[in-house]
């Protein structure tokens, strides 16, 4: 037969929620950064394509 769980501590919860917060502050910082060295040219993982005006 099913039980209720325990509820979870506030603490617990705002500790798990801010790990997730921090995994996606390092995901944007990342990105970020990519996009401006593609930006500026100085990428060296990515092959940009110049446009020749």
């Amino acid at each position: 037969m099913a039980v209720p769980k325990k509820r979870t501590s506030i603490s617990k919860k705002r500790i798990r929620k801010n790990l997730w917060k921090r995994k996606g502050y390092w995901t944007v910082l990342k990105a970020f950064s990519l996009a401006k060295s593609l930006s500026t040219g100085n990428s060296k993982s990515f092959f940009v394509r110049q446009i020749k005006d």
